[in-house]
């Protein structure tokens, strides 16, 4: 996937950017190994804005938001996910301007696994629940709703249906795969709703993080054949013997930041679970589990 990646974004945390017709990207001071060079709110509209991930608690973000958004403004704040590097923002905002916020729904609790650096917005509720395909209408912007479970079960993509854009959270990034981490994020649900997008036809993807996706069905199609092929190497690993998710990330990512291989035993373990699912591998149990295949 290296190749399709561009990693020349230049960051630019206090200017508005315009990206495209009615399109401006305000960049999030938050750079992390889990954010690359932060997160990028989205503002759509003249008349009334739609944003598109207003990002972190930060307040100079915030601020830079505040002052182009009129008192009498509505102020439409779409969300992606509930990962607090995407949503909360939209609670300051919704304070201090009129505000409606919109999402597939609060992030399971009960779900909730693991701390990782980006954590989780778990006050989050959206005013207005959106389902797979719902249109919201602006004066001058259409959003479409596309529901992509997988990275996070309430993971949600928006078409801005004038300008044939597709911005697509943390479902594709433009400089890194996606974190899977269970039990809510899904493998499964994460390869359908890859093949799910095929099926659309934006001209171009601009992701939370990292660059825009300008020949979007081929990357997606990169994407497939990337995980595709990291079934294919746990596979292959555990047709000589079983083994553990560690000993399966340190051979896979051995070139990757070391800051990461947290993150990357999840991806793995999602995949082992998907796998596991259409009975190909089973577990050894034990304090550190080994996987195995369920034949030879």
């Amino acid at each position: 996937m290296k190749q399709y990646y561009n990693k020349k974004f230049k960051p630019n945390y206090h200017k508005l950017e315009e990206i495209d017709i009615n399109v401006i990207r305000l960049l999030a001071p938050n750079p992390s190994p889990f954010t690359f060079y932060g997160t990028g709110t989205y503002i759509i509209g003249k008349n009334e804005l739609a944003i598109i991930d207003p990002g972190p608690n930060i307040g100079s973000h915030i601020e830079i938001m505040l002052k182009i958004i009129n008192k009498k403004t509505l102020v439409h704040l779409f969300i992606t996910h509930t990962h607090a590097d995407h949503s909360p923002a939209a609670k300051i905002i919704k304070e201090k301007t009129r505000s409606i916020t919109y999402g597939y729904g609060a992030y399971p609790k009960e779900r909730y696994e693991s701390q990782f650096e980006e954590g989780h917005d778990l006050d989050f509720k959206p005013d207005i629940k959106l389902k797979d395909g719902d249109i919201v209408k602006g004066p001058d912007w259409t959003i479409r709703a596309i529901h992509t479970p997988g990275h996070t079960s309430n993971h949600m993509c928006y078409g801005l249906e004038e300008n044939s854009i597709l911005f697509t959270g943390d479902h594709i990034m433009g400089w890194s795969t996606t974190v899977i981490i269970p039990p809510d994020g899904d493998m499964t649900a994460y390869m359908n709703s890859l093949r799910k997008l095929l099926s659309l036809n934006y001209k171009v993807y601009y992701p939370t993080h990292g660059s825009p996706i300008k020949e979007p069905k081929k990357f997606v199609k990169a994407l497939i054949a990337h995980r595709k092929m990291r079934e294919y190497q746990i596979l292959k690993e555990l047709f000589n013997k079983s083994q553990s998710i560690k000993e399966m990330v340190s051979k896979f990512y051995k070139t990757t930041d070391k800051r990461l291989w947290p993150a990357a035993e999840k991806s793995i373990l999602a995949t082992l679970i998907s796998l596991e699912n259409r009975g190909k591998v089973t577990t050894l149990g034990g304090k550190n589990t080994r996987w195995k295949l369920t034949s030879k």
